[in-house]
């Protein structure tokens, strides 16, 4: 799986899981456009997808994890989240 279908299928469930259709997303995206992303056609933007998750009432991160989690089947949650929060910490400390 590519990272552009992986996210495909994030955004695709996020908006589902919170109730939402294409239309919802009339005011940050046209229908056909978020079809696109959500076919895996297009590459989405860093500002797009904090847009989208805006819209859905998530944080970005949220879509991005979900992504990520579902481009390694072998990864867990927690793993990921550890990983990440280790990362930044020595970022902020290096």
């Amino acid at each position: 799986m590519e990272l552009r279908e992986a996210f495909a299928i994030a955004l695709r469930n996020t908006r589902v899981r919170h109730g939402l259709t294409q239309e919802d997303f009339g005011i940050v995206s046209s229908r056909t456009y978020l079809s696109t992303l959500e076919r895996g056609l297009k590459n989405v933007t860093l500002e797009k997808a904090s847009e989208l998750a805006e819209r859905m009432d998530v944080h970005p991160l949220t879509l991005l994890v979900e992504c990520f989690l579902l481009l390694d089947p072998a990864a867990d949650f927690d793993s990921l989240i550890e990983r990440i929060r280790h990362e930044i910490e020595a970022g902020l400390t290096g």
